[in-house]
């Protein structure tokens, strides 16, 4: 069976957005319908986006989205963000709003096109409440964020925290990922060797989670985003809560209640298993 996929994602921070993309484009099993970017300079975003896609040989449809969160926040940027391609600004992305392409894609086919969101859920918000419909018409969103094991806020909820109670408040069908599922997986040296054999992309790929090491001061990394992915793709690979409600506090905080709602936790990880799927897509997608 063909998953037609939107992804949409903060890609340029933290590494794990690129490896996601890289496993998406590296499932043949998906039909990547395009992407969207969320949250600060979201045209740099999106350059990346086309760059990694180039580099795994494949076009790909990129709209920038949302720069700013639903009500005044700052935004988080690292400063590294396209660091590692000067001549970004000769990518050429797509026209357009993310938002209303969201609506487009997915009113053309109801049921067919599951998004794939791994960023601030701006985007998300903003076209759920343009049409109330897209809530009906997506099949499922695959969301990583929130933290389930206790009250600290996660990075992409706490990032646009009203922006996640409209998308969890929508009654779309939603699988979650949350933060204390994803920091149990680590890609280290020899899976980065790996990676950086796969091709332009895979040397790219690693050039780019090295680059995450040393903002971090470590030599592994978590692959949360990837995680999200594999929900989708590998659903074998984990278990999942019975379907409930997740409600999402103004700091960002998250918690989540049986019964009532379409909304589903990832509640464990085969990890090892995880891990050396997400390297094996990241090769496979080596043009």
């Amino acid at each position: 069976m063909i998953a037609r996929v939107i992804f949409d994602t903060d890609i340029g921070s933290d590494v794990d957005d690129a490896l996601a993309l890289a496993v998406l484009l590296g499932s043949p099993e998906v039909d990547l319908l395009g992407c969207t970017t969320v949250y600060g300079d979201t045209l740099l975003r999106a350059r990346l986006a086309k760059r990694f896609a180039r580099l795994a040989g494949r076009s790909l449809t990129v709209v920038p989205g949302a720069a700013d969160p639903l009500t005044a926040r700052p935004v988080w940027w690292a400063g590294h963000e396209g660091a590692l391609f000067p001549d970004l600004g000769d990518e050429q992305v797509d026209d357009g709003d993310a938002a209303a392409y969201l609506i487009d894609r997915v009113s053309r086919a109801p049921g067919q096109v599951d998004v794939v969101a791994v960023g601030p859920l701006t985007d998300l918000a903003r076209a759920i409440t343009a049409a109330p419909s897209f809530t009906r018409d997506v099949r499922r969103l695959w969301i990583m964020g929130g933290r389930f094991d206790g009250p600290e806020p996660e990075h992409n909820f706490r990032s646009d925290p009203e922006a996640a109670a409209v998308v969890f408040g929508s009654g779309a069908a939603i699988t979650v990922t949350g933060l204390e599922i994803t920091t149990q997986v680590r890609l280290g040296a020899a899976d980065v060797s790996a990676i950086g054999a796969a091709g332009p992309l895979g040397s790219a790929l690693k050039a780019e989670i090295e680059q995450w090491w040393r903002v971090r001061n470590t030599e592994w990394n978590n692959p949360h985003d990837p995680i999200a992915v594999l929900t989708l793709l590998a659903p074998g690979l984990f278990t999942s809560s019975p379907d409930g409600r997740v409600t999402v506090g103004d700091d960002g905080s998250s918690a989540f209640s049986p019964g009532g709602g379409r909304t589903r936790i990832i509640t464990s990880a085969r990890t090892g298993e995880v891990a050396r799927e997400i390297v094996r897509r990241i090769v496979a997608a080596a043009p």
